[in-house]
């Protein structure tokens, strides 16, 4: 997907008129729609406002990389799959780690703090 395909896209998402955007970033609809259609290329500033007002990150709406919430299921999911690269030893550190933090939250429980 191109970067004015994601700014397109984006917007629709939110049921957004190229007007209202272009109302909220201060510059004509006909700029929006050249952008989308990838005849022009927004500077960073503008991009990083274009960013905000569709409620993505800046890299986001460059490259397309959605950041997620550290602890969503999504994010996790993504460092699972990393344990797997990790050296044997490297790995029982991890999991003497997560004992670690089970057990505080038991004694937590325990305790009603």
């Amino acid at each position: 997907m191109t970067f004015g395909e994601r700014i397109a896209a984006l917007r629709k998402e939110k049921d957004m008129k190229q007007n209202e955007l272009a109302s909220q970033l201060g510059i004509g609809p006909v700029q929006v729609s050249r952008y989308e259609k990838d005849l022009i290329t927004p500077s960073v500033e503008v991009a990083a406002r274009i960013a905000k007002a569709l409620g993505v990150s800046l890299d986001h709406l460059v490259n397309g990389v959605e950041e997620l919430p550290a602890n969503s299921p999504a994010a996790v999911n993504q460092k699972l799959q990393q344990f797997d690269r990790l050296s044997e030893k490297d790995q029982e550190y991890v999991l003497a780690v997560l004992d670690a933090f089970a057990t505080k939250a038991k004694l937590q429980e325990i305790l009603g703090q």
